[in-house]
């Protein structure tokens, strides 16, 4: 069968794909554009896998939230390179990923890759597709579903990077908003000091015990200069005890206190913090690429 133009565009609509990667697929199967697709996929799978485990620490913080500010998830899905995640195929499909996880709330990261998008695939199938279409590695490494019955959810992204939400009791959307914007700015450990470990507060109180006792000032002094540290320490890493970023004369205690609201929670995200990434070297890369490796 004769492979015209006209078959070979309609196989780049329906895939995505290159017209090159979609003329060889259909003189492969003869023409047959539904025998080409599948062959394809298949194709775009393996390709995905051997992608699997390359570092993608680059990517997209998404946030979606309820109208009524119920409801949000944050999301982080990551490439390889700072120049895909600015691809629109990947905005586009982060951007749905986010709406279909806000949708159906999924329990975890395997019950969400195998939810169903309005195209049909799921999550996971389609983030297949795209490795094979961009040639990147592309993994939906995290994400996290806050539901305020009886308040609302501010949050704040800092460009793609960074996204924070904060759940705030009442009705005050704009103050959940600020705090949402504090909290991308100050990266509180905790709300109060009730939330940090006992291992954290008992490491910081050993270094700088160590550090009064070096004054050689005596006991009572040295244990009224531990506290006191230890007081300005719990300040500075929990939300409540932090100077708010848009008024430092006042903590983020008393501004939630005047307006008669309480944090019960607060996220935050950064893309690719905690992974390890590769140093590589360009020109190498380049020439491994030219070898065919």
């Amino acid at each position: 069968m004769a492979i015209t133009a006209a078959l070979v565009k309609e196989l780049r609509e329906r895939t995505g794909s290159g017209m090159m990667e979609c003329k060889k697929a259909l003189v492969e199967s003869n023409g047959d554009i539904d025998a080409a697709i599948e062959a394809m996929r298949k194709s775009g799978l393996a390709k995905a896998d051997k992608k699997a485990d390359r570092v993608a620490a680059e990517g997209i913080i998404a946030i979606e939230v309820t109208a009524d500010g119920k409801q949000a998830v944050m999301l982080e899905v990551n490439s390889e390179t700072d120049f895909v995640a600015k691809a629109d195929d990947f905005i586009n499909f982060v951007d749905a990923v986010a709406k279909k996880v806000l949708a159906e709330q999924p329990a975890d990261l395997d019950s969400l890759l195998q939810l169903t998008l309005d195209s049909g695939e799921t999550i996971d199938t389609k983030r297949q597709s795209l490795i094979a279409k961009i040639g990147e590695n592309i993994q939906v490494r995290r994400f996290t579903l806050m539901q305020a019955e009886n308040g609302v959810i501010g949050s704040y992204r800092h460009g793609d990077r960074i996204g924070t939400m904060v759940k705030l009791t009442g009705t005050d959307i704009d103050l959940a908003r600020d705090l949402a914007m504090h909290v991308a700015a100050s990266r509180p450990q905790a709300i109060s000091s009730d939330e940090l470990s006992q291992e954290l507060i008992e490491k910081e109180r050993d270094i700088v015990a160590t550090q009064a006792r070096e004054s050689g000032k005596p006991e009572e002094i040295v244990e009224k200069m531990i506290e006191g540290r230890m007081s300005k320490f719990v300040n500075e890493v929990t939300l409540l005890g932090q100077p708010f970023v848009k008024d430092p004369d006042t903590t983020v205690e008393k501004l939630v206190k005047k307006a008669n609201a309480t944090v019960e929670a607060f996220a935050c995200f950064e893309v690719g913090e905690g992974i390890e990434k590769k140093a590589d070297n360009f020109a190498e890369e380049v020439m491994a690429q030219a070898r065919g490796n």
